[in-house]
């Protein structure tokens, strides 16, 4: 409310006004990441600059590796092993002569190291690695990884509340992308529909009802090009993510009747293996839009399923900690025993 009219949070609450606790994720071990991003190697040489870069297979294979790991939520995994990554992936700029697999290789550690922040909501990280990699990829005659790249921008635009930006940015390389998506390039439609995806997100987030439905209209169109859920490009992309995005963006949109109708259209089954983090965010949006039914059990229960499809996702998701915090809060009784040991597993609990 305080953004639609332009005012601060203070002038509506009238008291001063910050975050929850744990409102958003602080993680200790991100200060090693830190340290490398803020060397600047490729200008100031150092260490990294001693030993040659990877062969390009062997950075693709890795970036392979923890991008697996972070749709499939581990995320403390991917914490600790994404510095060595990071440090592998600035030799190749160090060298000077790395070849085009070689910095595709870097775009895609770049990406999922701001993915990664991303999702524990250190903006300023994220903003940096997105940036990495998106003036790498503009380098490179490569849309997908353009399109890669900018997608993550967004992400970290949005993680610092600059949805203005965002937007403009999401929809503007999906439109640049969309004429050039072929079924035989997939991971180009993959990418550009997710950026439509994201577009869809944010127009839901601003209250943009028919934007929001025109673009997950779009992202529908190239999912059934595709013709199949699968996940090129690291995108997850096909028909049965655009169904989980109805349902978010219902859920951004404040509306949990519709949240819930979409969800009947959603069949988890259908994604790849190892997605579970998509898993996840269903059960994460119905118990949002439980909780503001007031059906606290059954809000429960989704949590815990998304704790189950994937444990990390409780303790690293902003939405699922204030709902839990919500829950607690109404509790005429002493809460139960599942719905505590629930919010201390999250870190909703001091």
């Amino acid at each position: 409310m305080a953004k639609v009219l332009h005012v601060d949070v203070e002038a509506l609450t009238g008291r001063p006004w910050q975050y929850a606790p744990n409102g958003m994720t602080l993680v200790d071990d991100l200060d090693s990441i830190r340290r490398v991003l803020v060397r600047y190697t490729a200008l100031t040489g150092g260490a990294a600059a001693i030993d040659d870069p990877l062969p390009p297979e062997a950075l693709h294979s890795r970036a392979a590796d923890i991008h697996t790991q972070y749709q499939a939520a581990n995320y403390t995994r991917v914490i600790r092993e994404l510095p060595e990554l990071l440090v592998a992936a600035d030799r190749v700029q160090i060298s000077g002569n790395g070849n085009r697999e070689h910095l595709l290789g870097y775009v895609s550690v770049y990406v999922v190291g701001a993915k990664l922040l991303t999702k524990l909501g250190s903006a300023d990280l994220a903003a940096v690695a997105a940036d990495r990699a998106a003036m790498t990829a503009g380098a490179l005659d490569s849309l997908a990884a353009q399109g890669m790249a900018i997608y993550q921008v967004v992400c970290a635009l949005l993680r610092s509340d600059r949805t203005e930006e965002a937007e403009t940015l999401a929809v503007t390389m999906a439109e640049r992308l969309t004429p050039h998506v072929r079924s035989d390039e997939p991971s180009l439609l993959s990418i550009t529909g997710a950026l439509w995806l994201i577009s869809a997100v944010i127009a839901g987030r601003n209250t943009d009802r028919t934007q929001a439905w025109r673009r997950l209209d779009q992202a529908d169109a190239l999912a059934a090009l595709l013709g199949t859920d699968a996940n090129h490009a690291w995108t997850a992309f096909g028909p049965t993510n655009v169904a989980i995005h109805r349902v978010s963006v219902a859920a951004e949109l404040g509306d949990p009747t519709e949240a819930l109708a979409a969800a009947a259209a959603v069949d988890v089954d259908r994604l790849p293996p190892g997605l579970h983090s998509r898993r996840a965010q269903v059960h994460l949006d119905l118990a949002w839009a439980q909780s503001q039914r007031k059906r606290d059990a059954e809000a429960t229960l989704h949590l815990l399923e998304a704790e189950r499809a994937a444990p990390e996702s409780i303790r690293y998701n902003v939405m699922a900690r204030e709902t839990l915090r919500e829950m607690l809060g109404r509790q005429r009784k002493k809460p139960t025993r599942t719905l505590t040991d629930l919010a201390a597993r999250a870190g909703a609990l001091e």
